[in-house]
């Protein structure tokens, strides 16, 4: 076996980490207006700066910006797609009586159109702080395109501009996308993650129910989305490796859905052109290993086995049995290992100390070598 020199690596990592305090408070002074963008990004680019750096001191080979100038995942990117609205987060009272922020929806109320370069200037200063000569690649985390249809379905979706979807919207979305990945690539941008939580839902009995209430066929949906998928790679530029990560939820250290990969696995692994898949198997929520059956040669898995939500660190020895477990399926050559989600996939971050980050990553870099050498 032996190393990766393009991504993704042995020991990789799915992008977002804890913001630090002097961040927090720096986003809370522009929300209430007493400091402007241009401060704040400022305050972003120090805190940047820093988690490039320990990345670089953990001994990473992808670096990212840590998602320091996201509030959500999804929402700060999707809503500078030309066409697409977030409404306003509203708060929801829980049976206990406490109270919860529930993430604003996203709709299409226009034509879906690339209007700016969205993580351009981003990435940049990302490769910027970057030492050079140690092979360390910029990676770039931006949403699943499906992010646009699950949530909402048809009715999230404007009929004056999109009577029918197919393929006008996926054509338009698809579209988009390309254009957002070429202006990355024009900027040198060689390595980019999109995070997908529907599919990952999609394997979920309740949220299968949920998407036949919306009138979507949750069996047909994840070919349709690897049709669409497929629409954005074939935009994808030469030299642009294209990973998938799928979630199942980590907001606060909490999930949203659980069940094995099997309802999605063909048409995630088979049908989908992607180049790599980041998938969660962090605890029995996310079944076996036996999906991994689906993917052919020439793609790669990286293994979510380290959980982010918990600081208690996972045994090595688990975690290489668990490794062969999955080699059953697929040649060990074709997988690489990494935490099952970001540390902090909202700005609220996980429950977890920022020391642990360290630990988790420290540990898959430790048995990456020891597996893969």
């Amino acid at each position: 076996m032996t190393a990766r020199t393009t991504p993704p690596f042995r020991a990789d990592h799915v992008g977002s980490f804890l913001r630090p305090k002097y961040l927090l408070e720096a986003r809370e002074q522009k929300a209430k207006g007493e400091i402007s963008a241009e401060q704040l990004r400022k305050v972003e680019d120090r805190a940047i700066t820093e988690i490039v750096k320990f990345q670089e001191d953990v001994g990473l080979q992808s670096i990212t910006d840590g998602e320091f100038r996201r509030t959500y995942f999804h929402i700060d990117f999707l809503e500078q797609i030309g066409g697409v609205k977030a409404d306003i987060p509203v708060t929801v009272i829980k049976p206990d009586g406490t109270k919860e922020l529930a993430p604003p929806v996203m709709r299409v109320v226009d034509k879906v159109r690339h209007v700016k370069d969205i993580q351009r200037a981003d990435f940049e200063y990302l490769k910027s702080q970057i030492t050079p000569g140690r092979g360390a690649v910029a990676k770039v985390t931006i949403p699943s395109p499906t992010m646009l249809h699950f949530r909402g379905g048809r009715a999230g979706i404007s009929k004056d501009h999109y009577p029918e979807l197919e393929p006008s919207f996926y054509d338009d979305v698809a579209r988009a996308y390309g254009d957002e990945l070429k202006s990355l690539s024009d900027a040198g941008c060689t390595y980019v993650q999109m995070d997908d939580t529907n599919l990952a839902y999609l394997c979920d009995e309740k949220m299968r129910e949920a998407a036949r209430q919306r009138g979507d066929d949750p069996n047909e949906l994840p070919h349709r989305y690897a049709k669409f998928i497929n629409k954005v790679v074939a935009l994808k530029p030469a030299g642009m490796t294209l990973a998938m990560h799928l979630c199942r939820g980590n907001f606060k250290s909490t999930h949203a859905a659980s069940g094995n990969y099997e309802p999605v696995a063909e048409a995630l692994l088979k049908e989908m052109d992607l180049d790599a898949y980041f998938l969660e198997y962090d605890d029995e929520r996310s079944g076996d290993f036996r999906p991994l059956r689906y993917l052919p040669k020439g793609k790669i898995v990286v293994l979510g086995l380290v959980t982010t939500k918990f600081g208690k660190l996972e045994s090595k020895d688990e975690l290489k049995r668990r490794i062969d477990d999955a080699a059953k399926y697929v040649s060990l050559d074709q997988l690489c290992l990494s935490p099952q989600c970001g540390f902090s996939s909202t700005v609220h971050g996980n429950e977890i100390a920022v020391e642990d980050q360290r630990a988790k990553l420290s540990l898959v870099l430790q048995t990456a070598r020891e597996v893969w050498g």
